[in-house]
């Protein structure tokens, strides 16, 4: 049995890498001296080689944070100084240079150093997988096509077209995609998940993900911008008329959830060896270990998957139509981007800088599901890290919302008002108000600071006819109302009253 092993050397702080060839070649002179002491190798080790490298701690400052977003509202106000904090947790990690907030940017849980939601940052050399979240490279995908049918009867389609809710397909309604033959199954964060991606093909989840059934309507201007940006491809696929567009939003499932969790205990394990004191939500995975770049390659090839899926709702809806396609936009905002030596995270954020050709990207940015979606050329500003919002984003939590309607009949009016002009379905037959328009910000507010901050240049807008969410299932997590305790009930009785006694003060004053 060896004195000491190469993972011995790497629990003790030392990094793999050429130096364990020196180090390992010294414990084999130790041995050869007779020393059998553990301990006393490598004190000899420090002494003869090196010692291992300091561990890294969070900073005492935290790295520069841009805000592209103005809070108005009392409410707002709250919200993004709720986001500032959790930001600023998150920038005294040592291996981030910079963030930015984005419009849409709004609290996500309450654990320390969380990312929220429209939140972007740039990591040296590093993926922090929390950064991305768990529903790894969510993300929109429209497809353009010739109007075939009604709105009600192209619905329909939709209808049968994907599925919403937790688990997965029926098995005896699998859709076959060649995706899931690829040779990726021996990375060590996708091993043994390929029946999960296999069954969750044509699947959309639950949450705020849909299926969103709109028009456009394309002109010269619109053509001629395309041109002039480089994007002249998809200006040939279109001739000057209305189309109808059928927009997705979804994630990567439960492949996507199981890589985060490989690569969230990987992260906490690296850095457990090479720091110390470093929340869960920050932990990192160096990008140059071999770890590293398994992670990045699954995560590749979890965008491959996501983009399959999105393709094959649209495919089958379209052989349902029988309509075709005319031409295709999609970009993620939950995922990592590679920029040189940077690794770009964002959680909610729209990659806006220009791609290799130089061209800015095409993405698109949904409000709410009775406004239109979006679809924007990138403004490439570094100072927010040439980001641009993901939607909308919310002042109050599911939960919230809930409690601000608190009985079935409040949320039925309030659902039926903010949703009368468009044709909603709610795919497990009861409607969600967490995830109607009321739920989200002003969309009229996101939109002109998108245009304040020069995030991207908005060169259509998707006007909506139809829309498709999961709804209450009852069975997923988001559904579950959260059950108060006497003493919370006593504690908002006490707050109340207290607010009550002030207010009758200050009128008394």
């Amino acid at each position: 049995m060896n004195l000491l092993s190469s993972q011995d050397l790497i629990d003790a702080g030392y990094e793999p890498g050429l130096q364990m060839k020196a180090l390992l070649a010294k414990v084999a002179e130790y041995e050869a001296r007779g020393i059998a002491d553990a301990k006393y190798a490598l004190k000899l080790l420090k002494r003869d080689v090196a010692p291992p490298p300091p561990k890294g701690v969070m900073r005492e400052n935290p790295a520069p944070l841009a805000q592209a977003i103005v809070p108005e509202t009392k409410e707002e106000k709250v919200n993004v100084e709720a986001v500032k904090r959790q930001m600023n947790q998150l920038l005294k990690t040592p291996v981030i240079a910079r963030g930015v907030i984005l419009p849409d940017a709004c609290p996500s849980g309450l654990a320390p150093a969380v990312i929220p939601v429209g939140g972007a940052i740039a990591v040296e050399n590093a993926i922090i997988p929390s950064a991305h979240s768990a529903d790894i490279c969510c993300s929109m995908f429209a497809s353009f096509y010739d109007e075939r049918s009604s709105v009600a009867k192209e619905l329909d389609a939709l209808m049968s077209a994907t599925r919403f809710g937790p688990e997965h397909r029926h098995l005896d309604d699998l859709v076959h995609d060649p995706v899931n033959d690829e040779n990726v199954w021996q990375n060590r964060f996708l091993s043994g998940l390929r029946d999960r991606a296999r069954t969750q093909i044509a699947d959309q989840g639950d949450g705020n993900h849909f299926a969103y059934i709109g028009e456009v309507d394309v002109d010269d201007t619109f053509l001629t911008m395309l041109r002039l940006t480089g994007h002249g491809d998809l200006a040939n696929r279109f001739v000057p008329r209305r189309y109808r567009v059928l927009v997705t939003h979804h994630g990567s499932r439960s492949l996507g959830a199981h890589v985060y969790k490989r690569g969230q205990i990987a992260a906490e394990k690296h850095v457990a060896r090479t720091a110390q004191h470093i929340p869960p939500a920050a932990a990192w995975i160096d990008a140059n270990s071999d770890t590293g770049r398994d992670y990045w390659h699954a995560l590749q090839y979890v965008a491959r998957w996501t983009k399959a899926n999105h393709r094959a709702v649209h495919r089958r809806f379209l052989e349902r139509i029988g309509g075709e396609v005319v031409a295709e936009v999609g970009n993620e905002h939950n995922f990592v981007w590679q920029r040189g030596d940077m690794f770009y995270h964002g959680k909610g954020a729209t990659p806006a800088w220009k791609d290799e050709q130089g061209r800015p990207q095409l993405g698109l940015i949904p409000l709410n599901m009775a406004e239109p979606i979006l679809l924007v050329l990138g403004g490439d500003r570094d100072e927010f890290l040439s980001f641009a919002p993901h939607g909308a984003g919310r002042n109050l939590s599911r939960t919230a919302m809930r409690r601000k309607f608190p009985d079935e009949a409040s949320r039925r009016t309030a659902i039926e008002r903010s949703t009368m002009d468009i044709d909603v379905r709610w795919f497990c037959g009861k409607p969600d108000l967490s995830e109607t328009p009321l739920a989200y910000k002003n969309a009229a507010q996101v939109k002109a600071q998108i245009g304040e901050f020069g995030l991207a240049e908005i060169v259509a807008e998707i006007r909506p006819l139809g829309c498709i969410m999961a709804g209450s299932s009852g069975r997923s997590w988001r559904d579950r109302e959260e059950e108060l305790t006497p003493k919370q009930k006593r504690q908002i009785e006490h707050r109340a009253e207290r607010r009550r006694v002030k207010q009758d003060l200050h009128d008394d004053f």
